[in-house]
């Protein structure tokens, strides 16, 4: 059945979904990799196409920014479409001069001061973690395919302008963050919650240290590496 998010019936989504944060990269995915990809939900222009890829079904659906957009779309998938995996592909700024622009990175755990958790069912824990069997198969995918990924922690931060930079030591050194993005805390606690599976793969998009950054056109069509682990992992028995 519908929800107030998503118009799509509940056949039409699958078992696993890709979750790019922007509506335009959904469309880039379902079209570039998809096969006979159907528009399922267009609610808020928060775009869903469901296709197959090597036979297999697949739903890609946008999640729009930050924890609460990513909290409701993945609680409803997991809640109420029936959804048992979901992968967010993801864009990421790094903290370590270790990760250049380009650079796939597998996360391994979500730091964040949000209260989301806290917020949503009681949970203080700052760290949030991804399913290890969703993990273990974005990494075989990456291995099939010859990439080269690395790992980390990332920081789900709550905010993407802030007055200071002050925090960067502390999220670097003490909480060991290696990345920056909006939504994986959100989604593995959702997904903890519900007895799901989620978990998250991104691309360097710009540097803390070096202040290299992507333009938004690059953000949008040209992150193909991780869509390809990805799409890979999502069909992998």
């Amino acid at each position: 059945m519908p929800t107030p998010h998503n118009r799509a019936e509940k056949s039409q989504i699958a078992k696993t979904v890709l979750m790019p944060g922007d509506p335009l990269r959904s469309l880039f995915i379902a079209e570039n990799f998809l096969d006979n990809p159907v528009l399922v939900n267009d609610v808020r222009g928060v775009n869903g196409y469901t296709g197959t890829f090597k036979g297999v079904p697949v739903t890609v659906m946008a999640s729009g920014m930050g924890m609460p957009s990513i909290g409701i779309y993945s609680y409803e998938l997991f809640k109420y479409y029936d959804v048992e995996n979901i992968i967010r592909v993801g864009s990421a700024g790094a903290y370590t001069p270790d990760l250049d622009l380009y650079d796939v990175v597998i996360v391994d755990s979500a730091w964040s001061e949000s209260t989301f958790a806290y917020t949503q069912n009681g949970d203080t824990s700052e760290l949030q973690y991804p399913s290890k069997e969703l993990n273990a198969k974005l990494y075989a995918a990456a291995d099939k395919l010859g990439i080269k990924v690395k790992g980390g922690r990332t920081h789900s931060s709550d905010v993407f302008y802030r007055e200071s930079s002050d925090y960067l030591k502390t999220v670097v050194e003490e909480k060991k963050c290696n990345t920056v993005e909006m939504e994986s805390f959100a989604l593995f606690s959702n997904a903890r919650v519900l007895h799901k599976h989620a978990a998250c793969i991104l691309t360097i998009s710009d540097s803390f240290v070096t202040h290299e950054e992507t333009r938004p056109e690059e953000r949008q069509n040209c992150f193909t590496t991780m869509m390809k682990i990805a799409l890979e992992a999502a069909i992998a028995e």
